[in-house]
């Protein structure tokens, strides 16, 4: 049941004068849960004269303020927000498949591939491990040895999908946590290298220069990062081979699948990263893990395009929640035993502290970083030339709206060329009063959750 407080923010802004206006600010941010408020005006002026044609100000809004939506990628802070997100990652994507935004058709008889990039082992962890749809044993071993700390190292259990023991290792004082960090702190490095070493194999196996191939051939891709349960990331990417015009020219004839799937294979096992020594750790070499998926992409295949761009879209709204950390940078001066995480997140967080004090890591910014086990890389990135951009789409969503605007006479119609608009705008707060939340989950249809709390978001 809701707390007097907020019941009696909820009749007063019931009764308030202005609740139609602040209701259809509330049903235009989506659905978000944590809409930023802005405070400001805007001016059209004819630049040939000085007039001021058309005035926007927040002043005769409710509470004096614009509320819009946060845009938050992440579906644990904002899934309406979230999942506008997800549509346009999954636009994006699909573009690059089988054309659209901008990418022709043609494009889907470029050579393309489903690859993913692991994490080696940091130690052996519960796991649910399935066989022809029968749930098998964890790590059932015969004679299993002990480990130093006198834990057998085996588990017998058929643990169910969301048992909150897997990704935990079944010692976690045997269990690479310096490794996992260090892993996840330098993977885009590592990624890097790979895009460089695929394009090598490529020239070497076509009998060119790089700079030949470039002239040849383009390697375009889009990848995601996805967390494991154990606290590491893996890399999901599309890649494909264009002409030297990107997707509007075809590759060459030698420019296969087979050859693109032979560079991947050997680029992936050829890089390596080196963390470098610290007092109380070796320097340490790290390499992609064993366990490398390189499928085709085809129409009407075992994986097809739709299959595909809908899986990494799925990934571009998470993080490491399903570690079981939090989804906000975590202070030096919290006490880690009082966060509500799991233990075995807890450790890697605290190893991301205890490596970020050596000096030689400071590079890697591991404390700041430590609410994402290290890894500090961007979670989906594509190459110039794979498709079109979130920003271009984000564009023509706006000026779908504007048009709308305009349509309706909300907003008078101006020549672009001749009208200066001059906008000023203050950031005034964050969020809603849980009065407010609880008006607005019934508005847009969205599940209630209790609101940030915010100075600026007030009942009334």
């Amino acid at each position: 049941m809701p707390s007097p407080h907020a019941v009696a923010g909820m009749i007063s802004r019931l009764n308030d004068p202005h609740y139609a206006r602040w209701a259809s600010q509330v049903r235009r941010t989506g659905g978000c849960r944590q809409p930023i408020h802005l405070r400001g005006r805007v001016d059209h002026i004819d630049q040939a004269t000085g007039e001021l044609l058309h005035r926007y100000s927040t002043r005769t809004e409710p509470g004096g303020v614009l509320r819009v939506p946060c845009k938050t990628r992440r579906a644990s802070r904002c899934p309406a927000c979230a999942e506008v997100y997800r549509a346009d990652t999954y636009q994006l994507i699909r573009a690059g498949l089988v054309g659209g935004k901008g990418v022709p058709e043609t494009v889907t008889a470029h050579p393309c591939l489903f690859v993913t990039l692991t994490a080696p082992s940091f130690g052996v962890v519960h796991t649910r491990r399935e066989k022809n749809g029968k749930v098998l044993p964890c790590h059932a071993r015969r004679d299993a040895p002990m480990c130093p700390h006198g834990r057998v190292m085996s588990c017998t259990v058929r643990h169910g999908s969301d048992e909150t023991c897997l990704g935990e290792p079944l010692c976690p004082d045997c269990y690479d946590y310096a490794g996992s960090v260090l892993f996840n702190a330098l993977s885009p490095e590592l990624w890097r290298r790979f895009t460089l070493a695929l394009r090598r194999r490529l020239a070497k196996a076509a009998g060119l220069t790089l700079r030949e191939l470039r002239e040849r051939v383009t390697v375009s891709f889009a990848k995601v990062t996805e967390y494991q349960r154990r606290g590491v990331v893996h890399f999901h990417a599309v890649i494909r081979l264009d002409g030297p015009d990107g997707p509007t020219s075809p590759p060459p004839a030698w420019a296969t699948a087979d050859a693109l799937a032979d560079a991947v294979r050997h680029a992936a096992s050829a890089v390596s990263v080196t963390a470098p020594a610290v007092a109380d750790e070796p320097a340490r070499v790290l390499h992609w893990g064993a366990q490398l998926d390189v499928r085709p992409i085809t129409t009407g295949g075992e994986l097809t395009e739709q299959a595909v761009a809908a899986y990494i879209a799925k990934y571009a709204t998470k993080a490491a929640e399903c570690v079981g950390t939090l989804d906000r940078r975590i202070n030096p001066l919290d006490d880690l035993a009082a966060l509500p995480i799991r233990e075995h997140a807890r450790r890697l967080i605290a190893e991301c502290f205890r490596l970020g004090a050596f000096a030689e890591l400071a590079d890697l910014r591991l404390p700041q970083w430590a609410h994402m086990l290290g890894f500090r890389g961007h979670f989906s990135t594509k190459s110039r030339r794979y498709s079109t951009t979130l920003g271009a789409l984000r564009e023509a969503r706006e000026r779908f709206v504007q048009d709308e605007e305009v349509t309706t006479g909300r907003l008078p119609l101006f020549d672009e060329d001749t009208v200066l608009v001059i906008a000023e705008w203050d950031y005034a707060g964050q969020g809603y009063s849980l009065g407010d939340a609880l008006l607005a989950a019934a508005l847009t249809g969205t599940r209630f959750s209790t609101p940030p709390t915010h100075p600026e978001a007030s009942d009334g």
